[in-house]
């Protein structure tokens, strides 16, 4: 058989035939006197199984090592790989599936493409025209975004959620809007909504990487000069207290 041949009875394409014999995956045949490849049966064969792991999801260099074993005892390694990475692919595309499903239910702006573990949180929350609480759940969505959030985290947040205390506290944070550094009432506050927070949020938060270089001073920035001050008091608070 001549290279279309063999990729007519197979079904692929001279080229990817080229390929296989580029990379080494398919050995050459023999010539004829005229120049042109001989295949045999034994080579259709071969790249039918060739064919048919690719089929499967298999990599090239996948596929080499499993026809370099005559004796087949890797392939069945290799596929149930394949399958545990196809089964990760499923659940993934599943739960994005979900996320949208939510968005395009829910209103235009009336949806954010949170976490579950996020919005399950969130919605424990009662109704607030805090602007630090509003604040609070911008940092929650953005650390949600980069994945520095997590399931245990925002489960271990959910007493702090459901706390009317807190809101008490994003009152007094809102208070500060307009007073200076020095104000009498910072030091306490903080002290305050260190205090708040359960041990089990601290256990679950990582200490390392806490505060990426230049996130602590754009957090900062958006808040007016004696919130800030307590910003920075909580948070210098919340990182010694993780690491302890």
């Amino acid at each position: 058989m001549r290279i279309g041949e063999i990729a007519a009875v197979v079904g692929v394409t001279t080229r990817a035939i080229r390929h296989y014999h580029h990379v080494g995956l398919l050995p050459e045949p023999e010539r004829r006197p005229n120049g042109y490849r001989a295949y045999s049966l034994r080579d259709a064969v071969l790249l039918a199984r060739v064919r048919r792991l690719t089929e499967l999801g298999l990599g090239l260099d996948e596929v080499r090592d499993v026809l370099a074993d005559d004796a087949g005892r890797e392939l069945a390694e290799v596929l149930t790989e394949l399958d545990a990475d196809l089964a990760r692919q499923e659940a993934e595309i599943q739960e994005r599936r979900r996320r949208l499903a939510v968005l395009l239910a829910a209103g235009p702006g009336e949806a954010e493409p949170l976490s579950p573990g996020l919005a399950a949180l969130l919605a424990k929350a009662p109704q607030t025209d805090s602007p630090a609480a509003a604040k609070d759940r911008e940092h929650l969505t953005l650390l949600d975004a980069t994945g520095a959030g997590g399931q245990e985290i925002y489960a271990a947040m959910g007493p702090l959620a459901t706390d009317p205390a807190v809101l008490a506290l994003y009152v007094r944070l809102d208070e500060l809007a307009d007073a200076p550094v020095d104000d009498p009432r910072i030091p306490p506050l903080a002290a305050e909504l260190v205090a708040a927070v359960p041990d089990e949020v601290f256990a679950a938060i990582p200490t390392d990487g806490v505060v990426v270089t230049g996130f602590k001073e754009a957090l900062l920035a958006e808040y007016a000069p004696a919130q800030a001050e307590v910003v920075r008091l909580v948070m210098e608070a919340f990182i010694e207290r993780g690491r302890g």
